[in-house]
């Protein structure tokens, strides 16, 4: 489970840090585009059994077809090297207009990382209208 929020730099080489919270719990990691403005991060394994859930649903419909191109055309597996950062490649920094300043958070069973302006803008947007958000969520 990955829960907490961790703030780092990117390095000039586009590498970050992962938090040391994380690094215990996988090696091996997909890189991808996230939704809302982020990247995901998944453990393999788990990203795996994401793919596997879409691929369950009809290949048929447009829609399904196309969320796992955007899950999957730009992922990339990524490796901690022995301080436990990653590669972050251009490409998704870029769709997630990540600079220097990244928050690291923890999102259960998977990781986002976000510029850092980008994500509190988000999370403020979101504050405004929690009760709203936690009430309609049905049972």
């Amino acid at each position: 489970m990955y829960i907490g929020k961790y703030y780092h730099t990117v390095e000039e080489k586009g590498r970050v840090s992962l938090p040391k919270a994380f690094r215990s719990q996988s090696t091996d990691w997909v890189l991808t585009r996230g939704m809302d403005g982020g990247l995901f991060l998944f453990e393999k394994e788990k990203f795996a059994e994401e793919l596997q859930k879409l691929e369950a649903r009809s290949f048929t419909k447009k829609k399904h077809r196309d969320f796992i191109r955007l899950m999957t055309n730009e992922a990339i597996e990524v490796l901690p090297d022995k301080n436990g950062r990653v590669q972050l490649p251009e490409y998704l920094t870029s769709f997630a207009h990540i600079e220097k300043s990244v928050v690291i958070v923890g999102s259960y069973n998977y990781v986002e990382i976000w510029d850092r302006d980008t994500y509190h803008s988000y999370v403020e947007s979101l504050e405004e209208k929690a009760e709203t958000i936690a009430e309609s969520i049905d049972e």
